[in-house]
């Protein structure tokens, strides 16, 4: 392994690892450890955006605090994958198609061979294992940040998203082929 290779693994697995950690300790800080059972939906369900907060911490759904006339802090729990989809399906079967995607993600970043390339994949595993902590032990997903304006919902989300996103960003800038090195060209 080169000392290019060797560096771009390194800063990538820190990314992952960063991001890993940022939400399993945000996660670990605001919900309920009542919410915890292996593969059920204990707090999952009920009305969503139905209470406020009697403390910071402890939340089990349905929470919300605002923060501005488009912003809210809330807990909402996502059974599906992206947006909701797939909600219906069970939470064994959503975590299997995770498990298949972080393991090709996984194959992807070892043949990966650019810093930006590896980081994005790193950030979008990093986040795609905490999310599927959260299905293991909750049965759902925490989502925690919600924008909103003028009666439209946007989406809601938490840590581990905004880092798969990140990642996909990267991936995509990558296709455009920043973070290559310029190749020379050819003399004839």
């Amino acid at each position: 392994m080169t000392d290019e290779a060797r560096r771009s693994a390194t800063i990538s697995i820190l990314v992952g690892l960063l991001v890993f950690g940022l939400d399993r300790i945000h996660k670990f800080v605001q919900v309920s450890a009542d919410c915890i059972e292996i593969g059920a939906t204990r707090c999952v369900g009920g009305d969503i955006f139905a209470r406020l907060p009697m403390s910071p911490t402890g939340w089990t759904g349905g929470e919300v605090q605002q923060v501005t006339g488009f912003f809210d802090y809330v807990l909402v729990w996502n059974t599906g994958i992206s947006y909701g989809l797939f909600g219906s399906m069970p939470v064994w079967g959503l975590s299997l198609i995770m498990v298949a995607a972080i393991v090709g993600l996984s194959i992807w970043w070892l043949r990966g061979d650019t810093t930006i390339v590896r980081t994005g994949l790193m950030l979008i595993i990093g986040g795609a294992l905490s999310n599927l902590i959260d299905r293991v032990i909750y049965g759902a997903v925490a989502d925690f940040f919600h924008f909103h304006w003028q009666g439209y919902s946007f989406y809601i989300f938490n840590i581990a998203d905004v880092a798969i996103t990140l990642g996909v960003g990267f991936l995509l800038l990558d296709v455009l082929g920043f973070g290559r090195p310029r190749r020379k060209p050819k003399e004839a």
